[in-house]
């Protein structure tokens, strides 16, 4: 039927893929009705109207919730409580890098830096799963919002070696508190991940544990040295649920707690094993590209923050330069002779 008048108002109708859509282009001026009816024939063949009306139509709570029932991890059922209700009721279209903008300042005064980029993580990939997986819209809003919130008071808290050997010594009740440590100084995994971690990905002959569920949403492998090999080795009883560490996440952070309190260690958070773990890498003069894919950063940009624990690093790139200039050190002493 193409573009036609319905009392004062201008619509079109068309079939596409064996499917008729039909449209209000809320407007009585042909002209103008012509030029929405040519836009909207484009979004329809390149693809975009049928995103743009599932965006209009689904609603932040319908992604939270299949999100959740997907890909949650520990964290994000609580993350995810302001989030809701700053935007429940909202459809996808409607939330806008604005209002998302708006949403940062507001919780910028609420709560600490840290706690606001980790909301944004969440809202960011809640979209693109929405993107790239349930085709629901075209466009992440929170995508062209600046992330820079997060890194002014990240954390760089390690243990010393002294303190290392204070802790695994203190963490002597409950009996799985000390293989859990050794796990997370040994592998760099998040808390969620050790806790997640079922025996079916841990894989002895190949000495890899895969990490299933990550921050990012994507699998990574790390190998496993002698000594993580031979601490998840000593663990001989195995619950039904097949995890490897099937306690409570309170349960960790008491027993956490405690034995920090006994090592007389303080300023000290459970994710800090993490910096640890890589801290002793980089001071081991490992590549940062290698820290980064063990630790599953998505850019080598995170990564960096551990450079400076390892200086030293540095000087073979600047002595190359020896090899460089001797040719023409030595020619320039031979024509002052």
């Amino acid at each position: 039927m193409g573009l036609y008048r319905r009392g004062n108002t201008f619509w079109f109708s068309i079939m596409y893929h064996g499917r008729r859509i039909q449209e209000s282009l809320e407007t009585g001026n042909k002209r103008t009705a012509e030029m929405i009816y040519a836009k909207k024939l484009s979004d329809i063949v390149e693809g975009r109207y049928i995103e743009t009306a599932l965006a209009k139509k689904l609603t932040f709570e319908e992604m939270v919730t299949k999100y959740l029932d997907a890909y949650t991890h520990l964290r994000d059922t609580h993350t995810v409580k302001p989030l809701m209700k700053a935007f429940k009721g909202y459809t996808l279209f409607e939330i806008s890098t604005r209002m998302i903008a708006e949403y940062r300042t507001m919780r910028l005064k609420k709560v600490k830096l840290a706690t606001v980029y980790q909301e944004l993580s969440l809202l960011r990939r809640m979209f693109n799963v929405a993107i790239r997986e349930w085709e629901w819209l075209q466009n992440n809003p929170v995508s062209r919002l600046s992330f820079a919130v997060g890194n002014r008071n990240a954390r760089d808290r390690w243990l010393t070696l002294e303190e290392e050997q204070a802790l695994l010594a203190s963490a002597t009740n409950p009996h799985w508190l000390r293989p859990l440590l050794m796990v997370a100084l040994h592998s760099g995994m998040r808390q969620g991940e050790i806790l997640d971690l079922k025996w079916q990905h841990v894989n002895f002959a190949a000495r890899i544990i895969t990490v299933v569920k990550s921050k990012n949403g994507e699998k990574r492998g790390i190998p496993m040295s002698n000594t993580l090999q031979g601490v998840l080795q000593s663990i001989k009883v195995r619950h039904i649920s097949g995890r490897v560490f099937p306690i409570a996440i309170r349960s960790l952070r008491a027993a956490f707690g405690q034995t920090l309190a006994k090592a007389k260690i303080e300023g000290f958070h459970f994710h800090d094993l993490r910096h640890t773990f890589a801290t002793r890498l980089v001071q081991n003069g490992v590549d940062l590209y290698k820290v980064k894919e063990l630790l599953g950063h998505k850019t080598l940009a995170m990564t960096t923050r551990y450079a400076h624990h390892y200086p030293e690093s540095l000087r073979g790139s600047v002595e190359v330069l020896d090899n460089c200039y001797t040719f023409a050190t030595v020619e320039s002493k031979g024509a002052h002779r």
